[in-house]
């Protein structure tokens, strides 16, 4: 594992992106995105950039179950407005929120198979989730269907009208797809994520931290600022 530490968001954003603009002029054409609030300067300095995407391809770690495509909180809604829109890919997959819950997931399984992740990005969670797998999500799990925990709903009702709006459910890309990317790049920022951080870096491997098994991948970069570095 490799950490970088930042200022803050900003500029681990554009630290995100160097590596991002890197791993293209070596040939990286697969990329793993993630949502939510951490990864959005990275895609502010993607969206600015000079940087072709129109021959690349975009697979997206996970979409709530229930929500429809063009659903203002859909994780197909926030792709499009924070990148899509100003950077299009030669083609994008994000898991489709009211796709059979029987077969969705091993529909996704296909996509990821048949296009090799070359970079992928991730956010964490404060109970040390990545993408949505939860604490005690098998390190061997792929796509699958996800209850979500009180804690996750609570980090995302913000972006709701009300808790109540919030999805139980979500269809995620499993761990072991996630660690088949050739690199990853995990990104946090603030104090509430500094215990995830310490104990992804430091260990033990265990299913109830599931970012630890990030210690056994041989390209991992961790961008966090002070407040997140500071149980390092």
């Amino acid at each position: 594992m490799k950490i970088i530490k930042v200022k803050d968001r900003n500029e681990g954003g554009k630290k995100a992106f160097e590596l991002i603009k890197e791993a293209i002029q070596s040939g990286a054409e697969v990329f793993g995105l993630a949502t939510g609030s951490t990864p959005e300067t990275l895609y502010r300095e993607l969206r600015e950039s000079d940087l072709d995407f129109s021959d690349k391809t975009a697979i997206n770690l996970d979409e709530y179950i229930g929500l429809s495509k063009d659903h203002p909180q859909s994780y197909h809604t926030f792709m499009k407005k924070q990148l899509f829109d100003y950077k299009p890919f030669k083609q994008t997959f994000i898991p489709d929120g009211l796709g059979d819950e029987n077969t969705e997931p091993e529909k996704y399984d296909k996509i990821v198979d048949a296009h090799p992740i070359d970079v992928q990005i991730l956010g964490i969670g404060t109970n040390a989730h990545i993408g949505f797998n939860e604490p005690g999500t098998p390190f061997d799990s792929k796509t699958h269907k996800v209850t979500l925990t009180q804690e996750t709903i609570d980090a995302n009702k913000r972006y709701f009208d009300s808790e109540e709006d919030v999805p139980r459910h979500a269809f995620s890309m499993g761990i072991k797809s996630i660690m088949s990317a050739k690199k990853i790049i995990l990104m946090a920022y603030g104090e509430n994520k500094a215990e995830a951080i310490a104990r992804t870096v430091h260990g033990p491997v265990t299913e109830e931290v599931p970012s630890s098994i990030l210690q056994t991948h041989p390209d991992v970069v961790i961008i966090v600022d002070e407040e997140a570095a500071s149980q390092l």
